[in-house]
């Protein structure tokens, strides 16, 4: 159960983001519920993910293994339960979601994407990357997807630090 109550969506700041959010999500999830106690900041977040998850040119399949990565790594099960359906309609595999934990002794990803998890292990795990790793990846992506790539990170670092703040959960009741 979130620490706090969720917004009244219904409020009249909040209406037309609420609106927004509808058009754009198909529904306003418990993180948009929680985030519109501060239209302001709801709305510069839904601008940013939609920036990283809906007009980043890098592939669908390596945002979404990023995204459960940091979600795994920092134990926010909200954000899994919501990006492991996406990262399978994006090509994903079960058998990668499984091994995810695990990811360095796994043949189920290809050199690149095991380039990918490292940065996302470093970023998350602490914060600084090593120069080589980078130079690697600059080899796997052009720059526009590499800092695509390490503001994706960096984006669900912030939402999984979010939602654990206030103990939001897939189960929780509006």
């Amino acid at each position: 159960m979130a620490r706090i109550p969720y917004a009244e969506l219904d409020s009249e700041q909040a209406r037309p983001l609420v609106e927004r959010i509808v058009e754009e999500r198909g529904s306003v999830l418990h993180l948009y519920q929680m985030l519109l106690h501060s239209p302001p900041i709801a709305e510069g977040w839904l601008n940013y993910l939609t920036a990283v998850r809906q007009k980043a040119s890098l592939p669908g399949a390596i945002r979404e293994l990023v995204i459960v990565r940091v979600a795994q790594l920092n134990g926010a099960q909200y954000e899994a339960d919501q990006h492991i359906p996406i990262a399978l309609k994006e090509g994903v595999s079960q058998a990668q979601i499984d091994e995810l934990g695990n990811w360095q002794a796994s043949s189920r990803f290809s050199e690149a994407e095991k380039r990918v998890l490292a940065l996302t292990d470093e970023m998350t795990r602490n914060v600084r990357v090593d120069k080589s790793l980078m130079e690697s990846l600059a080899r796997d992506f052009n720059r526009q997807e590499l800092v695509e790539l390490v503001a994706t990170v960096a984006a669900y670092n912030m939402v999984s630090r979010f939602l654990e703040a206030f103990g939001i959960h897939s189960d929780d009741a509006r």
